[in-house]
């Protein structure tokens, strides 16, 4: 069976009528505080859930709707409230799995935003807020393209459909795979949607097929017993941030690329993009030279890159002429598309135990690495996004790399191999995730609800007569 072209004009109706509404509940869900850190209000995590499974109960399509949560390994702790939605395929349908996380990062200095953080504004044709492009706006381009699917189609579709939406992403989805073991029968599906990447920009649609993997770990430099006196003993005595500047500065060479030894890179052709474009979308400063050596995307998406992200140290207000013993830094390594997480840490581990200087003592904790992911472009539903997307924005998508990571992508294709594992999302190179005055591009969110709903009826319209082809994991 395939699409019948007056049900896609439909369902292409359908999802221009329920952007109004899908902009007011992403409205609502942006005014809840969800972060998933514990020095946070953890009840608006919970909030935040509720409200989600109440838009899912209202389309009066699942045959379950629930706010649920799962053990996180090796401690007594459960992970924060996800949501889980399933609905049954019939008469030889896929199912498929539309994934989105409804928590958000902080707001940082709240000063550096324009709007209230958790007050959704538009302007110039961009929503405002916390969690406006990550992910809310995932979560609610699943809802608005099930409301347009069901509102063209009827609520009596034969495609098996289970959304769902995690609670604790920002924060390192730490219950992630035993929310997967945990329902895993409801989690089995042909195909998985994983809203929470970008496009081009905001008039192209992306595919993303590779993603580099993390490895990030909390760095302690020791080089004293205690403080001392930084004019009686400076000059013989190496104080902690002496060693810490050294030894950091081994992780690159001149040109700013990664120095580390057991680091791969991968070798893959990537689109014309220039270094204006790369100033413009990264805010680099007039004067200040990008960094690394090949062309610019393979620098983002097919190399390593190490970042400094947090330091314990003697505040500006409060310092003093001291010798500090020690200094603590949190680093972040992004890991090339099939290189192991583990191998790359073991290698950054290597490298800055051979190069402490002056014999100073390191420690390393809070170990967290996550693989990257390569998409097998030859599967079925490849082919029926990119029609999708192609549609629904009124523009031919191009395939991605992305140079940031989504480690539990790796557990989805440890655990459903047979899956095909399409990652789509609503954000644009000038979204600012995860920075002050986040937003999210209106009419993107209008195009990608309207790509989603035709996917969704492409899949409605298939019968499976063969194993669909799998993802591979980086």
């Amino acid at each position: 069976m395939t699409s019948d072209p007056s049900r896609r004009d439909a369902v292409r109706a359908a999802a221009a009528s329920v952007l109004p509404a899908a902009l007011a509940d992403l409205g609502a869900l942006v005014r809840i505080p969800s972060i998933a850190w514990p020095a946070f209000d953890q009840t608006q995590v919970g909030r935040s859930a509720e409200a989600v499974a109440d838009l899912l109960r209202g389309l009066d399509f699942f045959e379950s709707v629930e706010v649920t949560s799962s053990a996180i390994p090796g401690t007594d702790e459960q992970g924060q409230p996800a949501v889980l939605a399933t609905r049954r395929a019939r008469n030889g349908r896929p199912t498929v799995v539309l994934y989105a996380h409804h928590d958000v990062q902080p707001v940082g200095d709240e000063s550096l935003w324009e709007s209230p953080p958790f007050e959704p504004t538009v302007r110039g044709g961009r929503l405002y807020g916390r969690g406006a492009a990550d992910d809310k706006a995932g979560v609610m381009t699943h809802v608005a393209s099930l409301r347009a699917l069901t509102d063209a189609l009827g609520r009596d579709v034969d495609l098996g459909v289970t959304v769902f939406i995690e609670g604790e992403e920002e924060y390192g989805s730490r219950s992630f795979a035993s929310f997967l073991a945990d329902h895993a029968d409801a989690l089995r599906a042909d195909v998985i949607v994983v809203a929470d990447s970008g496009n081009w920009d905001e008039r192209t649609p992306a595919l993303t097929v590779t993603l580099r993997g993390n490895a990030r770990f909390t760095l302690g430099v020791r080089t004293l017993e205690h403080a001392s006196h930084s004019g009686m003993f400076g000059g013989a005595v190496p104080d902690a941030m002496l060693a810490t500047i050294k030894l950091l500065a081994t992780l690159w060479d001149e040109d700013g690329a990664v120095a580390v030894d057991g680091l791969t890179a991968r070798d893959a052709a990537t689109p014309d993009y220039t270094e204006e474009t790369l100033r413009s979308e990264a805010g680099l400063l007039d004067g200040v030279s990008p960094i690394g050596r090949g062309t610019i995307l393979s620098r983002i998406w097919n190399q390593p890159s190490i970042t400094v992200t947090g330091i314990d140290f003697a505040s500006v207000d409060a310092a003093s002429n001291t010798l500090a013993p020690e200094v603590t830094v949190v680093v972040s390594a992004r890991v090339a598309p099939g290189q192991d997480a583990r191998e790359a840490y073991d290698a950054i581990e290597r490298h800055l135990r051979a190069h402490a200087p002056f014999g100073a003592e390191l420690t390393f904790s809070d170990i967290d690495n996550g693989d990257g992911f390569l998409v097998d472009t030859a599967g079925w539903a490849v082919g029926e996004v990119r029609r999708a997307f192609a549609e629904g924005y009124g523009v031919d998508p191009v395939d991605v790399g992305v140079g940031g990571s989504i480690p539990f992508i790796a557990d989805l294709v440890r655990d459903f191999p047979q899956a095909q594992i399409l990652v789509t999302g609503v954000e644009d190179p000038h979204s600012r995730a995860h920075s002050p005055n986040e937003s999210l591009h209106l009419d993107t969110f209008r195009a990608a609800i309207a790509s989603e709903a035709l996917l969704l009826e492409a899949l409605d319209a298939r019968t499976l007569a063969t194993e669909p082809t799998g993802a591979a994991p980086a």
